[in-house]
């Protein structure tokens, strides 16, 4: 163990001074305020994975028995029409907290549905609160915020059956401290009012509601003392207590006879089936907790099961949902779900997609549908839980933190709350990414990762309670490297030799991949893979002996992990220097070594109190300046801490100025790496930038969902975030942004980052399931000073000085589309402001021949990696740039092999042009031959004229026949009718313009052949021309006809 630096004390009176100066100056005006909608081009899209994250509230529509609606944590709120099959976020751009506790639809009209914010499964990791409720009233196609937002977290809604405008809410109140607005809640007038019907006290909210829907006058509630600390969940006191209202609410008695003196956590149901009967599912001491039921609507109680299966980790659980049709038959949601069907005297395990269960909404109507919400999304049930929908298709993973590695395309890696960890790609060469395109690697839910970025073969990932693992993919097989390995679940904290976080930091030494640290109350290094680690630092956290004790009480304790408290929460190594590292801490402090790890100097800001040390970001442009988040929501503070020091800590800034939102307490800060002073930072409610280096903020939400935003990490200058309820998101190419400082108020073009020819697709509507790709191509930005919709905006794409691609913000008039017929042109967006648009690496689209299908398509061929200018023009204004196109560094391959295959995409888009084209005026003769010849077929004197031309239509339908394929108007027609000579050159274009450039002896052979076919072809139209045409003109002449003939 190292020694803290002597110097502790100087260094506080130092920093303190320091501090206070710059806490009292005035902010500085902002440098640049620039809203986000002016960078209206930039949107942000979601990787995935589809995998489903926590949710703990659902409901199905009455009435519509394939309609569902699930809320998630973080994610807002998604409704599916096809009993889970597909589901669609319906709540974006309406709610300003994106974690849901309860949903509801009115039975009587089921486009009203009512949403509580805040999830109810009080954990003290991966948990945010909300703002109170939300109201749809068009079948969660918009919502209106309708009050109670203080109530923070909420277990139930329940709408009136019969009178849609009675709204009762359940609200179980701040986790980690007192509030009065907890309780029972009711409005009358549809959300508009509300008033508190039932309250017990400040530290007492209600765990679960439930209505008799056969007399919605009366209701059961259940009442919660509770509270949680960063080191301990209290669950359960004399105040806690079941109640029941008979008079809609208005007055509320205790039930108590034949319950627990004192309890915990409870849920409670009263049957549908037989409203006499009403279940309870109770922690309680010893042998009291279990199943209750009465069979007197609440006037006795008898427990009839006390099997623990029912009641473990109580204040995540006790939820107990009574069949509608079937009184006998009731749900015990835990992990797993448990079913009895002898009114609750014993009960058998019902599998579910996840295994750990927080609600069941069950169709009052048909007990066999259903909808569970669980650790791992929704998932719907027509068979009352024999077999479920999948949650493979929801986009709602919770994400700790994430890395990168150094491959093209990249790879994002993360640890998903309650799942594994995986690394998933950031782009595909398929239509979007899919479930194939990801993989699990070491650790589990809660990791850290690390590796070396250039060659990640080799992962070490953590796991909760300091669990380590190496894991290798060539064998798919993971090692655990814990350095000792002690089972920790259950135990108190202060007896383990080693105090681990939920989310122990891992990482590996940016100036030697061999070397990997990993902390729990000290921090660990080692250089051979975790055979053997060192320890490289005292204890450096607070240690507070009194909040090392049980994660859990007074009757059931919490031993996971979740609750370890006085840890390392956050390890990074400086990019510059080695051995410079900082340490962070769950409970405030703040360390630095600058001799890798010899000593170690307290620089904890002066007078900050206990708060998570969530990031520390050295800038990649100064070694001696670093940014910090602190995170103090667990002490019921919810303001930003973000601090920034210039002399390795010695001194801290607070920079803060323009977070404006109630829950926008910063979890992340990263600087850019290119531009200096540009600052990213990741809320709980979305992303936040700064242009100033942190002296201003400002809301940077673009299309990005309102969530709780993790981490951050820039990787080939695109933007990857983590998210807490809608998986990873990427914001590509951040050259716009780095630089808007000098754009002024002029058209101006940004030079494009250096782009990989990688390819991919990207539809405009993306198939469910899929994580987006990037638009295949080179990513263009540019600022247009005034709306440019009437004006002309050009871009011209140039290759040695010539123009191989050109669009224009005109929308063609006179496009015409069919089936295999050519794409429609990309037309530029030209609004004021910041423009995004793609090229996609192809030259001019070949010419199209009206109504003909093509085999293959009419698009350009990709260009070869190298150099090319972008020239844009707006009226008679002119910017330019240029930008560099590398090559798949997969790919072995030489710069001769693409310029072979460039010049054999030449020859074939050549005389793809020169064909089409000469269909194309052979058509237009043809059609001028046949309308002469119905004008003069009446004409004696034209008799010859009419037949040289009915002969030469002939001979040029004979020879387009040959070129081309009429009959051809699906893709399966191409084997009904012969492919004729385009057909033949589309083909070889598909072999050719592909990624891999090397050109194969079997095209350059066939593409001789089609040539040699070709100027056969040629010959014969010229001749016809010459000749016959010819014949025909002169003919023409010869008879005096005049220009323009009328018909008789």
């Amino acid at each position: 163990m190292k020694a803290i630096s002597f110097l502790f004390t100087l260094v506080l009176f130092i920093s303190f001074d320091g501090y206070t100066q710059r806490r009292n100056r005035k902010p500085v005006p902002p440098t640049q305020v620039l809203k986000d909608s002016t960078f209206h081009g930039l949107k942000w899209r979601n990787i995935g994975p589809f995998r489903g994250g926590r949710s703990v509230a659902s409901s199905g529509v009455v009435g519509q028995p394939m309609t569902y609606y699930m809320g998630t944590t973080g994610g807002g709120i998604w409704k599916t029409v096809d009993d889970g099959i597909t589901w669609k976020n319906v709540s974006d751009g309406f709610l300003k907290t994106g974690t849901v506790g309860a949903i509801a639809v009115s039975e009587s009209n089921p486009n009203i549905v009512v949403a509580g914010m805040g999830e109810h499964a009080a954990r003290g990791v991966m948990t945010s609160m909300g703002d109170g409720v939300y109201k749809s009233t068009d079948g969660g196609k918009t919502w209106k915020h309708i009050g109670l937002d203080e109530t923070r977290h909420i277990s139930d809604v329940i709408i009136d059956p019969t009178h849609p405008d009675i709204i009762f809410v359940a609200a179980q109140g701040a986790q980690y401290g007192p509030s009065t607005q907890r309780g029972i809640f009711r409005s009358t007038n549809g959300g508009d009012s509300w008033e508190k019907v039932l309250s017990v006290d400040e530290n007492t909210g209600a765990s679960s509601l439930s209505m008799d829907m056969t007399n919605p006058l009366i209701l059961y509630a259940a009442m919660w003392q509770h509270r949680r600390y960063p080191w301990t969940m209290e669950s359960g006191g004399a105040s806690s207590g079941l109640y029941k209202s008979v008079d809609g609410g208005s007055t509320w008695k205790p039930m108590k006879e034949g319950l627990p003196e004192e309890f915990g956590k409870a849920g409670i149901s009263v049957s549908r089936a037989n409203p006499e009967r009403v279940f309870a599912v109770i922690e309680a001491e010893g042998k009291k907790g279990g199943v209750y039921r009465s069979d007197d609507a609440g006037k006795k109680w008898t427990q009839i099961n006390s099997n623990r299966i029912n009641i473990a980790r109580s204040w995540y659980y006790m939820e107990i949902f009574a069949d509608p049709q079937n009184e006998n038959i009731v749900y015990v949601l835990n992990a797993p779900v448990t079913k009895s069907i002898d009114g609750g005297k014993s009960f058998t395990p019902l599998p579910t997609p996840h295994g750990d269960n927080h609600h069941l909404w069950i169709n009052p109507n048909d007990n066999s549908k259903m909808i569970n919400s669980n650790d791992g999304g929704a998932n719907v049930s027509n068979n009352a839980g024999k077999s479920w929908s999948s949650q493979k298709n929801q986009p709602t993973s919770q994400f700790y933190r994430v890395i990168t590695d150094n491959l093209v395309p990249y790879n994002v890696y993360g640890g998903q709350q309650d799942n594994s960890a995986i690394a998933i790609a950031s782009r595909t060469n398929d239509n979007g990414i899919d479930w194939k395109d990801w993989y699990s690697v070491a650790g589990c839910e809660s990791a850290y990762l690390a590796f070396d970025p250039d060659n990640p073969e080799v992962v070490f990932g953590g796991c909760y309670q300091g669990i380590i693992e190496k894991w290798v993919k060539a064998s798919n097989e993971g090692k655990p490297i814990k350095e000792y390995p002690e089972l920790g679940l259950g135990k108190v904290p202060k007896d383990f030799k080693f105090r681990y976080n939920w989310n122990a930091p891992i990482i590996s030494s940016p100036h030697d991949r061999n070397t990997i640290y990993h902390a729990g109350n000290v921090v660990f290094r080692t250089s051979d893979a975790g055979q053997s680690w060192e320890v490289i630092s005292p204890d450096l956290t607070r240690n507070q002996l009194e909040k090392q004790g049980l994660g859990g009480g007074p009757y059931t304790n919490e031993g996971a992990g979740g609750e370890n408290y006085n840890t390392l929460m956050y390890l990074v190594e400086s990019p510059h220097e080695k051995g410079v590292l900082y340490a962070g801490s769950d409970d405030g402090l703040v360390h630095i070594t600058k001799d890798g790890g010899q000593n170690w100097e307290n620089i904890t800001p002066p007078n900050l109190a206990e708060g998570i040390i969530n990031s520390i970001e050295v800038s990649p442009h100064d070694p001696a300046t670093a940014y910090m988040a602190v995170m103090r929501y667990k002490f019921m503070d919810l303001k930003p801490y973000v601090f920034k020091t210039n002399d390795y800590g010695q001194t801290w800034t607070k920079i803060t100025n323009g977070f404006t939102n109630k829950h926008t307490f910063v979890r992340a800060v990263r600087e850019d790496k290119k531009q200096k002073g540009l600052l990213y930072a990741g809320t709980e409610t979305g992303l936040y930038i700064s242009f100033d280096d942190g002296m201003n903020w400002q809301q940077f939400q673009l299309n990005l969902p309102v969530v709780p935003i993790n981490d951050l990490m820039i990787q080939d200058n695109d933007l990857v975030v983590a998210t807490a309820g809608r998986s990873f998101w990427i914001l590509d190419d951040l050259g716009a942004i780095q630089g808007s400082k000098g754009v002024g108020n002029a058209l101006h073009i940004f030079k494009p980052k250096n782009t990989y020819r990688l390819f991919g697709q990207s539809p405009e509507k993306l198939p469910p399931g899929l994580g987006q790709n990037p638009k295949q191509g080179v990513t263009l930005d540019y600022f247009l000073p005034k709306k440019a919709d009437s004006l002309k905006l050009t871009l011209e794409v140039l290759q040695n000085g010539e123009v191989i691609r050109t669009y224009t913000n005109s929308k063609p008039k006179d496009f015409k589309t069919w089936p295999g017929g050519p794409p429609k042109p990309a037309v530029l967006p030209s609004k004021k402001g910041y423009n995004r648009f793609t090229w996609d690496f192809r030259k001019e689209a070949i010419p199209a021949i009206d109504k003909v299908f093509v085999f293959g398509n009419y698009n350009g061929a990709r260009v070869a990696p190298g150099t090319y200018s972008l020239r844009m023009t707006l009226e008679n204004e002119t910017v330019e740039t240029e930008v560099i196109i590398l090559p798949n560094p997969k790919l072995q391959a030489s710069q001769a092999a693409y310029m072979e295959q460039q010049q054999v995409l030449g020859q074939i888009e050549e005389s793809l042009h020169g064909m089409h084209e000469a269909v194309n005026q052979m058509r237009s003769a043809k059609a001028q031959l046949k309308a002469y010849g119905k004008l003069l077929k009446d004409k004696a004197a034209a008799e010859e004229l009419v037949q040289l031309g009915d002969s030469l239509v002939k001979r040029i339908s004979a020879w387009e026949e040959k070129l081309i394929q009429p009959k051809q108007k699906t893709f399966q027609d191409v084997i009904n009718f012969n492919n004729q000579l385009n057909a033949d050159f589309m083909h070889l274009k598909g072999f050719v313009d592909v990624a891999e450039p090397q050109v194969t002896t079997g095209v350059k052979e066939r593409l001789r052949d089609l040539l040699d076919q070709w100027k056969t072809f040629e010959k014969e139209k010229n001749a016809l021309v010459q000749t016959e045409m010819t014949k025909y003109n002169n003919k023409y002449k010869e008879l005096q006809l005049p220009a323009i003939l009328l018909d008789d």
